[in-house]
């Protein structure tokens, strides 16, 4: 019987890295990375449990200035935090499920059905939000941890509201992401509500707070004042 790393190998060589050519990514192995002048815009697959029988992977995605990276090694390792990087995430951070995602390949007749998912979920999150970091450069600040985020976060479980994934400042905003939807009346009056909290401190670096999907786009703006 082929084993589980036989089968990764294989997939990664004619499933998944050929898909991740097609959206634009150059590369080989378990590192790829977007064209770009100014930043190193890298996708990297990180091993978790490998052998015979089965092997667990996820995705990592990370930004890094050129001028930032003087080795070892052509571009950082995306799979290997170097501190170097203005943006590092696991893609189950930018999916719905809001945590660590882990795809796994062992062997058996739907032994693809993980790299499938594994495209699906860089087409649709990891690159668009990979673009995002990539265009926004420094212009996207942290403003909270999800540690300082625990007593809002806490508030919108009691509602039944997804959790804020990201707190950042951007264009003189305060942009929350989270697995929201427009159509959701009481996730937008919480976020409301929420939004109205942040923007009382008074903090002179955003004027508006503006909640976005997991996908990026925008949602709601709430604006200072009304």
């Amino acid at each position: 019987m082929t084993t589980a790393r036989t089968l990764f190998a294989e997939g990664l060589r004619d499933h998944l890295a050929p898909a991740l050519r097609a959206m634009g990514f150059t590369g080989w192995r378990r590192s790829f990375s977007l064209p770009d002048v100014d930043h190193w815009a890298l996708l990297g697959i990180r091993l978790g449990h490998a052998d015979d029988r089965v092997v667990r992977y996820t995705v990592v995605l990370a930004v890094t200035p050129k001028s930032a990276w003087a080795g070892p090694g052509l571009r950082p390792d995306p799979a290997t935090a170097t501190g170097r990087e203005t943006w590092r995430s696991g893609i189950g951070e930018l999916m719905p499920v809001g945590g660590e995602v882990w795809w796994q390949v062992a062997p058996g007749p739907r032994w693809q059905v993980g790299l499938e998912d594994t495209v699906a979920a860089v087409r649709h999150y990891g690159l668009p939000e990979l673009l995002r970091r990539v265009e926004q450069g420094a212009g996207v600040e942290t403003y909270l941890t999800q540690a300082e985020l625990a007593d809002v976060n806490a508030a919108l479980e009691l509602a039944e509201v997804p959790r804020i994934r990201r707190a950042e400042l951007a264009d003189k905003a305060l942009e929350l992401h989270g697995a929201w939807q427009r159509a959701d009346v009481v996730a937008e009056e919480v976020l409301r509500g929420a939004a109205t909290g942040f923007l009382s401190a008074g903090d002179e670096r955003f004027t508006a707070v503006r909640c976005r999907d997991t996908r990026g786009r925008e949602l709601w703006v709430f604006p200072a004042g009304r």
